[in-house]
């Protein structure tokens, strides 16, 4: 059974996505400029990364499998295609 069809009609509380997160971690990266009249005043290079200290501590140690980028391919897939909606999780202005 794919993750599509098992979660196609399930709902999906907001803690367990948090707990998902936590459990996985996330590192998100995004760039916020500020500018008039096309120039360009305020440039900021966001970097937040979210995980459980438990989490970071056995990354540190080395005790979760490490992803290749191959699975992760295949997860992002698998996420898009469960939630159906993959055109919200595209970056309309491109990525830097």
């Amino acid at each position: 059974m794919s993750l599509k069809q098992s979660m196609e009609n399930k709902d999906i509380a907001l803690i367990d996505i948090l707990d998902v997160i936590l459990d996985k971690g996330v590192a998100i990266k995004g760039d916020l400029i500020i500018s008039i009249a096309g120039v360009d005043l305020v440039y900021l290079d966001l970097r937040v990364l979210i995980s459980s200290v438990e989490t970071l501590v056995q990354a540190k140690e080395g005790n979760r499998k490490p992803i290749t980028s191959e699975q992760f391919d295949k997860q992002k897939e698998e996420l898009l295609d469960a939630t159906g909606q993959p055109s919200k999780w595209t970056n309309p202005l491109g990525s830097r």
